[in-house]
């Protein structure tokens, strides 16, 4: 499976530049950077880019969707957002998740089996957009997207008020047509990129996705141990170099300390693997989803 994750991202592609509008700023280091690339209009901004333009502390949970019931997912997320998540990944189960290790596998077929589809997780996301205005993300994969029909899925993620998509195992070679209509539709792109990417490459993949970018912390699998901590500050440092625009971290963040670390090298830190753990432990999955994340959390205001 690493191996597979470093193909996927280490091939090499050209980014179409054609469509870039310099409209918003967003903090590295100590100055404001005017990323290339940004999704939707210029006039226009998503959940996402709003969240992003400030460098504060950010705790993204991934959620599966459907996982461990149907009928909670609604109400975790919102539980979440009570205990300071600042935007939520709702993952979209799939039978083959190559960059998913064992628990969120587990997680994903339980989901399977309890009828989980993408019609159905753009009703959820369409029930927790009637009450919130947390930045919301689906992560899944390509296959599932193309038999549902990727433009049907664009316009009905609009629809539903989905903010971003981030799909592992689509390289940036053949997602430029998706990228495209995503943009359109006001949706970013969250493109992967991984410590084995190369500098220049990191520029261009940040280019291209324009908005935020996903740094996985290790060549692996979801549900891992994290990094070293010297070479994970090495990979960050480049990433802050050369992105041109924000960056998230996930793979291996658990405890509140992690939090704080990864928060201080990039601009937010995705907690996966960890909290599906937290719901197989527990028979009160939305308390079990407030505790955690309270703890995560801890101390943001």
């Amino acid at each position: 499976m690493c191996i597979q994750l470093q193909i996927i991202w280490e091939r090499e592609f050209e980014v179409n530049t054609e469509t870039a509008k310099d409209t918003e700023c967003f903090e590295k280091g100590n100055n404001l950077i005017a990323p290339s690339y940004l999704c939707g209009k210029a006039n226009t901004m998503n959940r996402i880019q709003k969240l992003f333009q400030d460098r504060t502390e950010k705790v993204i949970p991934f959620i599966t969707a459907g996982y461990p019931s149907k009928d909670r997912t609604v109400e975790m997320v919102f539980a979440a957002e009570e205990s300071g998540a600042a935007m939520v990944e709702l993952g979209m189960p799939f039978s083959d998740p190559l960059a998913d290790g064992p628990i969120i596998q587990e997680a994903s077929q339980i989901a399977i089996d309890n009828g989980v589809n993408i019609q159905w997780i753009l009703e959820v996301a369409t029930e927790i957009r009637k009450q919130s205005e947390i930045p919301l993300a689906l992560m899944g994969y390509i296959n599932p997207i193309i038999k549902y029909g990727t433009d049907k899925f664009i316009k009905d993620c609009k629809n539903a008020g989905v903010d971003g998509l981030i799909i592992p195992d689509l390289p940036p070679e053949e997602a430029k047509e998706i990228v495209k209509m995503a943009k359109k539709a006001g949706i970013c792109i969250i493109l992967l990129v991984a410590p084995n990417t190369a500098d220049e490459r990191i520029r261009e993949i940040s280019s291209m996705a324009g908005t935020l970018i996903y740094c996985v912390a290790i060549l692996g699998i979801t549900g891992g141990e994290g990094a070293q901590e010297s070479e994970l500050k090495k990979y960050l440092k480049r990433v802050e170099e050369y992105s041109n625009c924000p960056f998230v971290v996930g793979f291996g963040i658990k405890e509140r300390v992690d939090v704080i670390e990864i928060n201080r090298m990039a601009h937010g830190a995705v907690v996966g693997s960890a909290i599906i753990e937290q719901l197989k432990n527990s028979n009160e999955p939305i308390a079990a989803i407030r505790n955690y994340i309270h703890q995560l959390t801890r101390g943001i205001e």
